[in-house]
């Protein structure tokens, strides 16, 4: 399958990686920076574009693996294509392809992708939504080889789950952030927390997480929580985030 790839970001390097290494030709990489199209593309064995213009008319799909609040103008400045035109956002509905082809669709991975890092593909978990089944199982046929974790999902379950993926790894990743702040404020080796941050995440596999919520929270531990919004008295941020963590942790747990 011929390939236009769309952006040369985190995304668009990886899920090009993916589809070329499943056998596909990437033919063309576009970025409104010449210099970054190029890096991507020579990596691809691909020309680099920088002009809406220069997209080949006969690519089979144009995968558009750009910012979410890029598509509509995106969309807006590209041509009308014979082939199927995908994108890679989850919170834009897939019907903002309309203008670009009778045959379109959306490919995205609620994953954190960095072009740094190597990443193993056939784990990735990847959503489709297509105009019709004639292109959805095209779709399949594209990324079945790259990865064994396809669902089918709507729009508006994309979206939703676009906003899961929010809380699980942005706002974790945050909060992750803010413990290894207080650990580096008094010089405790943050990678004494490695074995409990790992077992959080493996415990994510195991049911229903309200029911196998700890801390002093849940175990409404009132003395406890005293001494660590006294301990974060200095600093309203943090506390601010304790107080609202303990509320809802409250919520769902029997100790309120």
């Amino acid at each position: 399958m011929k390939i236009v790839v769309v952006g040369s970001g985190n995304v668009a390097t990886h899920f090009a990686r993916a589809f070329r290494a499943s056998g596909n030709d990437i033919v063309q990489v576009y970025s409104r920076n010449i210099a970054h199209a190029q890096v991507l593309a020579s990596q691809l064995d691909a020309q680099a574009i920088n002009r809406f213009a220069d997209l080949a008319d006969d690519a089979h799909l144009y995968l558009l693996a750009i910012p979410d609040d890029a598509l509509y103008e995106v969309v807006s400045q590209i041509s009308p294509k014979q082939g199927i035109v995908v994108h890679t956002s989850g919170s834009v509905p897939m019907d903002v392809l309309k203008p670009l082809s009778a045959k379109i669709g959306v490919v995205y991975s609620p994953q954190t992708f960095i072009k740094s890092l190597e990443m193993n593909y056939s784990e990735l978990p990847i959503c489709l939504e297509a105009s019709s089944s004639e292109v959805l199982q095209t779709l399949k046929k594209l990324v079945i080889p790259a990865s064994k974790n396809i669902y089918d999902i709507s729009s508006e379950q994309r979206r939703k789950l676009h906003l899961a993926a929010v809380f699980v790894n942005n706002f974790v990743n945050a909060l992750n952030a803010t413990g290894q702040d207080l650990t580096r404020e008094n010089g405790v080796p943050f990678d004494i927390l490695f074995p409990i941050m790992a077992s959080t995440a493996e415990r994510a596999k195991q049911g229903d997480l309200w029911q196998l919520q700890t801390g002093p929270a849940a175990r409404g531990d009132k003395q406890t929580i005293a001494n660590h919004r006294k301990l974060l008295s200095s600093d309203p941020e943090k506390l601010q985030i304790y107080d609202l963590m303990t509320a809802l942790i409250q919520s769902h747990t029997r100790c309120k």
